[in-house]
């Protein structure tokens, strides 16, 4: 649960930062904004002005609201016609997140205040979240303990001849029985995912989602994640699933193969191998992300696999990390065109993966946080390749 302190750590970085763009209060929508700085996640919105104390408004439930945050004015969610009196005169310049909440919602705060201005803090809050404190960090170790434990036992029920879709169940199963929240939040428009990927040979099919691999999926209508495809010897089978436990998440991919690999693929996983070491050192403060992304395709090409580096080629993902805490695509991005320092106590997902045409999907993906020292990473599950007997 989230702590008094913790709470009011966060709210006192976004106030600084309020202040410094000339913003007079924020106005949070979002329910995971709303519950990184309260700790609930009920139906509610909350008010934090620039300078003193935030105002939680609440239509369901208040009770459970009052319970779980530390928050020390929690209302309920008044009229429209009485939205107004929660708001000073002095807040004239209303922050929303943009980047979030639809146009519907900010039409309505926008008539439910008249007279007041509104501005964009998508970044600002995202930036925010996107350094971890301590408390933060053990949350995303814990969520990558419990993933990491789900799929050192794959060996014990991976077997040539299920389907795709029965290995992602059986994954599935047992980490909800771990306690998995099964809510793999992102905050990029028209983008979703459901756990993450168990794949062999559907690995290899493109797909709208924005990342290395795709999947087949069960449908057109859900065209992501495992298919009915069944699992041959000989090929690689690739799990890369989110670890959600306490809301927070870990990002993991690991290969496993009955039978023998392909010795394209083995060299094409030694290279993910030799770039992700190379990117865990480093994320260190001040190094830019745009840099390390170049970096990674400078050494696949280098090594031959530049064409099928993070996905099929003509829909290659341009990144080789993304950020990770109460969503899955949060700040930062190691990407091309992201030249913004990293930060200490960032947590990045790195993800060097390539997709070789007619023999499979290879790689590697672990959660690491930004230090001195570099990545630190937040499982010690082996990396290697899992082989199993035909």
């Amino acid at each position: 649960m989230l702590t008094e302190t913790e709470s009011q750590q966060r709210v006192l970085r976004l106030q600084e930062m309020l202040r410094e763009k000339g913003v007079h209060a924020a106005l949070l929508i979002m329910p995971i904004d709303v519950f990184y700085f309260t700790g609930t996640r009920q139906n509610a919105i909350l008010l934090i002005p620039a300078d003193g104390d935030p105002v939680m408004l609440v239509r369901k439930s208040l009770s459970r609201a009052r319970a779980e945050s530390p928050i020390a004015d929690i209302r309920p969610f008044c009229s429209s016609k009485e939205f107004a009196s929660v708001f000073s005169h002095d807040l004239v310049s209303i922050g929303l997140t943009y980047d979030a909440v639809p146009v519907q919602q900010q039409s309505f705060y926008t008539r439910a205040l008249p007279g007041r201005s509104f501005v964009d803090i998508s970044m600002m809050v995202r930036e925010l979240r996107s350094v971890k404190s301590p408390f933060e960090v053990e949350l995303v170790r814990q969520s990558a303990a419990g993933l990491a434990s789900v799929l050192a036992d794959v060996p014990n029920f991976l077997k040539a001849g299920m389907r795709e879709i029965d290995l992602a169940a059986e994954m599935e199963y047992r980490l909800r029985k771990a306690g998995h929240e099964g809510y793999v939040r992102m905050r990029a428009f028209n983008q979703e995912i459901f756990y993450g990927l168990a794949v062999s040979s559907g690995g290899v099919n493109g797909g709208f989602f924005d990342g290395p691999v795709t999947g087949k999926g069960l449908s057109s209508a859900a065209p992501h994640g495992a298919s009915t495809d069944v699992i041959r010897v000989n090929e690689p089978v690739l799990l890369d699933y989110v670890g959600v436990f306490n809301g927070y998440m870990a990002d993991m991919s690991r290969i496993f193969v009955i039978g023998k690999l392909d010795p394209e693929l083995q060299q094409a996983f030694d290279l993910a191998l030799d770039i992700q070491e190379m990117v865990r050192q480093a994320m260190k403060p001040g190094v830019i992300c745009e840099e390390l992304f170049l970096d990674a395709a400078s050494m696949a090409e280098k090594g031959g696999f530049g064409s099928c580096f993070m996905g099929m080629p003509g829909e290659q993902a341009k990144f080789v990390g993304h950020g990770v805490g109460l969503e899955l695509d949060e700040l930062p991005v190691l990407a091309k065109g992201f030249a913004v320092p990293l930060q200490a106590g960032q947590v990045i997902a790195v993800e060097p993966k390539f997709v070789i045409a007619g023999k499979g999907v290879i790689g590697i993906e672990n959660t690491f946080v930004v230090t001195e020292e570099g990545g630190l990473r937040m499982s010690d599950l082996p990396d290697a390749i899992v082989f199993l007997e035909a």
